[in-house]
């Protein structure tokens, strides 16, 4: 019987929902948690000191600060139904979010040490589509920050798995720092499925027996990659949807290695 040990379960409730907080997981970069509003209600908050991600899971807002304003009129209703909008904030920056329709936004949180890009909104055209794999792992990817943009530890995506397929396969990973063959980088995984009643599984494991977990992932699941291979599949009949957030502080990338038992699955 599966730990768990990197599972978390989320039933969305009005406000920030909490999954993890830096530190917990062995997670050392990220503070991970969903934002839920009904329409015409309101967040505030402040990233004090660390640099904030947040990636519209669906519906539309408008965020506010000192001396800036985005709005979203055109969000998506959900990600199978478009591509996302992502509004970054560095740190010691006050902001409110409004909600102008019912919205989801997913929190990505990671302690910095300097000054990064001022309020930026990521619109679905500044993304990066990019598609993976071959036969029964295929996949895409949207780009949504990469190392281009000036954020100290984030390199930020989501996966979409056609219906039985795999991803992240050959099994990868990226927890030793040794460019330009792997970036150290922990990983969030965060799911959704259409239709909702849909899962898959995710493994986790190290070849040496330390990690190897292998859990059943259902809608609005989480699981926190400090380490390890780390491959999933979906179940056939459903769209597998999950937003992937990288942090590292040794350089930031799409750069892991393969498990030298699969590497030959080209």
């Amino acid at each position: 019987m599966s730990s768990d040990k990197l599972l978390i379960h989320l039933s969305p409730k009005q406000g920030y929902n909490k999954v993890f907080n830096v530190g917990e997981y062995d997670m050392r970069l990220t503070q991970f948690g969903l934002i839920k509003l009904a329409k015409g209600t309101t967040y505030s908050g402040n990233t004090a000191e660390t640099e904030v991600a947040l990636v519209l899971i669906g519906g539309n807002f408008k965020a506010t600060g000192d001396g800036w304003s985005f709005d979203v009129t055109n969000g998506r209703t959900s990600p199978f139904t478009g591509k996302p909008h992502c509004l970054y904030l560095p740190r010691r920056t006050a902001y409110t979010i409004t909600a102008l329709s019912d919205v989801e936004l997913a929190y990505n949180g990671s302690p910095v040490t300097r000054d990064t890009a001022k309020p930026t909104l990521i619109r679905p055209e500044d993304t990066r589509h990019i598609e993976l794999g071959a036969r029964n792992f295929t996949r895409t990817s949207e780009i949504i920050l990469d190392e281009k943009f000036d954020s100290e530890h984030f390199y930020i995506g989501e996966g979409m798995i056609p219906s039985g397929n795999w991803s992240g396969y050959p099994p990868h990973r990226h927890d030793v720092n040794n460019p330009p063959a792997e970036l150290n980088m922990e990983e969030t995984y965060f799911y959704l499925f259409d239709p909702a009643q849909g899962f898959g599984i995710q493994k986790v494991y190290q070849p040496d027996g330390s990690i190897d977990e292998t859990y059943t992932v259902k809608n609005y699941d989480t699981v926190a990659i400090a380490e390890g291979y780390h491959p999933l599949c979906g179940a056939p009949g459903y769209q597998m949807y999950y937003l992937w957030t990288m942090a590292g502080d040794e350089g930031r990338g799409l750069i892991s290695s393969k498990d030298p038992a699969h590497a030959w699955v080209k």
